[in-house]
């Protein structure tokens, strides 16, 4: 009997330290309740942004309309998926005529593998990480794609000033971007996707108002299509 190829783990730890977004609060997780010290059990409590480490933004994100995390259909993050490799130029800018080359088809679910990956070793954030341009955005939502991963903490550059533009072309056309991944183990070519943020809509127990929200935690991973 020929057994499933095993599933690549492409989602990073979240922990105290880990680079974030600049200005993002910081992962904070506390142990309340100890075994070693008495407890009956162990219970931690976590204080974390929505937006760190490997998450998926919703169009709520940037669209004051748009769909909450809670309102995610599953097939937009779970089925086949394409990893491609991506440079982007000199400033680190992925542009359309480099996506084009890859022959991109509407409906896909596309994980953008670029130099990003190596930055999870760094332990702060590393500003000029590879990103789409506008017009890479723009030959994305033309296709209609269905997912669109890129390999650090967000598809848009940081202090470009088009982050908004880009975010709001591939919202708005429907495509779902996750965040923060690490394609390390992960070679160009065909995988079955699965990445499922958390459902963050009615919680018995929460915090803080948690429905709707912009963007959730997610662990993602793929594996190999033969």
């Amino acid at each position: 009997m020929r057994t499933a190829p095993p599933l690549i783990d492409i989602s990073v730890p979240v922990k105290p330290g880990m680079p974030l977004w600049p200005g993002d609060p910081p992962v904070n997780i506390e142990r309340i309740e100890d075994i070693r010290a008495g407890g009956e059990s162990n219970l931690s409590r976590i204080s974390m942004s929505a937006h760190a480490g490997t998450h998926v933004d919703a169009p709520l994100h940037y669209i004051p309309e748009g769909k909450g995390i809670g309102e995610m259909p599953l097939a937009a993050l779970v089925g086949p998926s394409r990893v491609i490799e991506a440079h982007g130029g000199p400033d680190g800018s992925i542009e359309a005529e480099e996506l084009a080359a890859k022959k991109i088809k509407r409906g896909q679910r596309i994980l953008l593998k670029t130099p990003n990956s190596s930055l999870w070793r760094m332990p702060a954030f590393y500003e000029r990480f590879v990103h789409l341009s506008v017009s890479a955005a723009e030959f994305l939502a033309e296709k209609r794609i269905r997912a669109l991963g890129i390999d650090y903490l967000s598809v848009s550059g940081y202090m470009k000033g088009d982050g908004p533009v880009v975010h709001r072309r591939l919202l708005t056309a429907g495509i779902w971007i996750i965040e923060g991944l690490d394609l390390t183990a992960a070679r160009p070519g065909d995988y079955e996707l699965i990445c499922l943020p958390l459902r963050m809509e009615g919680l018995e127990a929460a915090p803080l108002e948690a429905a709707p929200l912009e963007a959730a935690p997610a662990r993602a991973c793929l594996r190999p299509l033969r």
